[in-house]
């Protein structure tokens, strides 16, 4: 059952609570049912899946692959309870903590899980760049949202995380622009019949696990009803090349030994493009963002005395 620890370990408290709640609303004796369950004695035992170790010698194509076999190995969470609280507000530090209390309990994730234990295994890989990407699809009346976490090694793009649908994660670092791992993304949406309606394009992540900025998660948001498809190619290439010059700047996450304070309150930041302050009104333009020291810390604060 979903509820049991993959390990033979007590689950900390809060998620046990969660669980009994689902359980007691769809199953009358759930609770009594689970206890039976996590007593008995003769249960096979469930596999663990390895943290990936690597050695210095391992291409990063390789690693990336093993990454995200072990993404794939925990599986994908059908359940409907959430196992891992994420707060995207959090500083990094405090996601990393969280990412590795995924590896210890080894329960199944869902795609922003994902996204957060990529970045965990992929910190020490400082020639590759990570940036969160999320859609928005529409199909028979509804709306879903799922989220990437997308790489760029040696100026070729791919992507990691975890999905229902096997061309919906992974993607091998292979293609040549941005635009062309988003149109890749895109065709494979329209295969399981739904349509792309945005896409949210987030900076290049810290390799620093210890760093108390927040992740950017959306400096950039296309809207594909206002945008024409040439248009739509050029704001993602536009995406990329922001990326680069943040990078070529100092302020991007392939120099972990910089010192972190300069990282929080980087004066680059501040600095948007004349092409991004014109840019469409459903974009939330860069410099009107807030620093990220001015919001790490209250959060900051909050993770400190956290349960």
């Amino acid at each position: 059952p979903f509820f049991v620890n993959r390990g033979g370990l007590p689950v900390d408290e809060p998620t046990w609570e969660r669980m009994w709640r689902h359980v007691g609303r769809i199953h009358p004796e759930g609770e009594r049912v689970a206890q039976r369950i996590r007593g008995a004695a003769d249960l096979p035992k469930i596999p663990i899946p390895s943290v990936p170790a690597f050695q210095p010698s391992t291409p990063i194509p390789e690693r990336l692959e093993a990454v995200q076999r072990y993404i794939r190995e925990l599986q994908y969470n059908h359940t409907g309870t959430q196992f891992f609280e994420i707060k995207k507000s959090r500083p990094l530090t405090g996601l990393m903590d969280l990412a590795k209390e995924m590896t210890k309990e080894a329960l199944p994730i869902k795609c922003l899980e994902a996204v957060i234990l990529g970045i965990y295994l992929t910190n020490n890989m400082t020639t590759l760049d990570r940036f969160p990407i999320s859609f928005k699809t529409h199909f028979s009346g509804n709306y879903f949202r799922h989220i990437v976490l997308g790489v760029n090694f040696g100026g070729r793009y791919g992507a990691l995380g975890i999905s229902r649908r096997e061309e919906l994660m992974y993607k091998a670092p292979v293609f040549r622009t941005l635009s062309e791992l988003i149109f890749d993304f895109e065709e494979a949406y329209r295969r399981c019949w739904h349509t792309l309606k945005k896409v949210k394009l987030g900076h290049c992540v810290s390799h620093d696990p210890h760093s108390v900025e927040q992740i950017e998660w959306k400096h950039s948001i296309l809207d594909l009803d206002k945008l024409t498809r040439e248009d739509f190619r050029k704001e993602l290439e536009r995406h990329a090349r922001d990326m680069r010059l943040k990078i070529g700047k100092g302020t991007g996450p392939p120099s972990p030994t910089k010192d972190r304070k300069k990282d929080v309150s980087s004066p680059q930041r501040g600095q948007a493009s004349p092409h991004r302050r014109n840019s469409r009104g459903d974009r939330r333009p860069s410099g009107d963002k807030k620093p990220a020291d001015s919001k790490a810390m209250p959060d900051l604060n909050g993770y400190q005395i956290r349960v």
